[in-house]
């Protein structure tokens, strides 16, 4: 019987996916710089220092991403770097912008901005950031600035990154900044980025009306630890409610749905174009009466679940397409804005890549609309709260001498731009331990 391969479409962009603070290096005019410099906040004490030095030479690193064959590449615009005060654009920081893109057009890359990535300007961090709803508006303006410079060379805008994230890290976790710890808080900083995110979309449509507009929404599988216990069942309804679905149902039907808050949001409704999925992994959630700041949760992991690298999750790929399936009901184009692993010695990364993007194929076989997949990422970057601890790169990166070191991984990717498909001798040369059952179905 031939053995199988899975093509993908002709029009398939293949890409991966960076963020300005994690590679541009000297962003000292954000709140994460200051954040960093405080000791405790991040791992082993590290800074992001000179990161990958893309604000000086992106190019060269582009140049590796087209050597891959890659057509798309998606990267943030740093708010501080562009007004570095309230209502002072630079107009030498727009113009580095611009290169890049344009560096990116000629190596036949296309590009997808990012237009809010983690970090705020200080001054506006000082202003109480996304607490206040002025934010919304001012955010507005940065945008209208950033299309009107840009917009010539880029219309496939991503106006925030995970806002749940966002919200649960720095205002529900503590870990990031502003390193708070409330729960109405978090909620309305959530709500706020939701607002922000629609007047990002009128604007950047009032510039650019050919624009493709959307967000990254991570999502996250949380499956019950005893299926058959009412109480882990119902906990686990409440936490993917939270986490994954109030966004959506709320960007879908123009209402605040719980725990985001009760009534009209109809300036939220008709402002997708498409959306992005940033997956990663699957947590197991049980009942636990005496955590009340969890929503009475625990989470955990199965005793046969494959960890990866810095205790970050479980090799899940099934989930890929069970987010999948949830996304497909909004009726709109879907990119994978983000996928990848911390894996700084390559042993899972080749396995993860061609069971990840093989729940693509059956998503794209069920007729779902995926357009592209960005994996995380080109090169080891700086990992936020985890510092230079995950190595989530298919290039490695030794931050202190600058030197990159293509990991096999960034062959396998290579290799399956180039067939665009996953090929039998692919998986032979790269995840023999694959055979005989090729790979896992989308139901397992």
């Amino acid at each position: 019987m031939p053995e199988a391969t899975f093509h993908f479409p002709h029009d398939f962009r293949w890409g991966v996916a960076t963020a300005a603070h994690q590679v541009e290096g000297n962003n000292a005019n954000n709140d994460w710089w200051a954040w960093e410099q405080q000791p405790g906040h991040i791992a082993q004490g590290d800074t992001s220092g000179l990161a990958c030095t893309w604000w000086e030479d992106a190019e060269a690193d582009f140049a590796r991403a087209a050597a891959l064959g890659t057509n798309a590449l998606r990267l943030s615009v740093e708010w501080s770097r562009v007004e570095p005060q309230p209502g002072t654009f630079d107009e030498g920081a727009l113009g580095r912008y611009v290169e890049m893109v344009e560096a990116l057009r000629q190596r036949g890359i296309e590009p997808m901005v990012t237009l809010h990535h983690f970090t705020n300007p200080r001054w506006l961090a000082e202003q109480g950031g996304w607490e206040q709803p002025e934010t919304v508006d001012r955010f507005a303006r940065f945008v209208e600035r950033v299309v009107e410079a840009l917009g010539p060379t880029c219309d496939l805008w991503c106006t925030i990154n995970e806002p749940n994230v966002y919200a649960y890290q720095g205002y529900l976790a503590g870990a990031w900044p502003p390193g708070a710890s409330e729960w109405g808080t978090a909620m309305t900083v959530m709500r706020h980025l939701l607002l922000g995110h629609a007047a990002a979309y009128r604007a950047i449509h009032e510039v650019q009306p050919e624009a493709r507009v959307g967000f990254a929404h991570n999502m996250q599988i949380f499956d019950p630890a005893r299926p058959r216990s009412p109480l882990d069942r119902f906990v686990t309804s409440i936490i993917d409610r939270a986490y994954n679905q109030a966004i959506l149902s709320s960007l879908k039907r123009g209402l605040w749905t719980p725990p985001l808050g009760f009534g009209l949001a109809l300036k939220l409704r008709g402002t997708l174009d498409w959306i992005g999925l940033n997956y990663y992994t699957r947590e197991l959630v049980a009942f636990d009466r005496t955590r009340s700041e969890a929503l009475f949760s625990r989470r955990l992991h199965g005793d046969d679940a494959e960890m990866l690298d810095g205790g970050y999750g479980e090799l899940y790929p099934q989930g890929m397409m069970r987010c999948l399936e949830r996304l497909a009901q909004l009726d709109l184009p879907i990119y994978i804005t983000e996928n990848g692993i911390p894996d700084d010695d390559d042993d899972q990364r080749p396995r993860h890549l061609l069971t990840h993007l093989h729940q693509l194929w059956h998503a794209i076989q069920r007729c779902y609309p995926v357009m592209g997949y960005y994996h995380w990422t080109l090169v080891d970057n700086f990992e936020w709260a985890e510092g230079w601890t995950l190595r989530f790169g298919l290039i490695a990166l030794d931050p202190e001498t600058q030197v990159r070191t293509p990991r096999r991984s960034a062959f396998l990717y290579a290799t399956i731009i180039r067939a665009n498909a996953i090929t039998p001798q692919a998986i032979d040369a790269y995840a023999p331990e694959l055979r005989p059952e090729l790979l896992p179905g989308p139901d397992g």
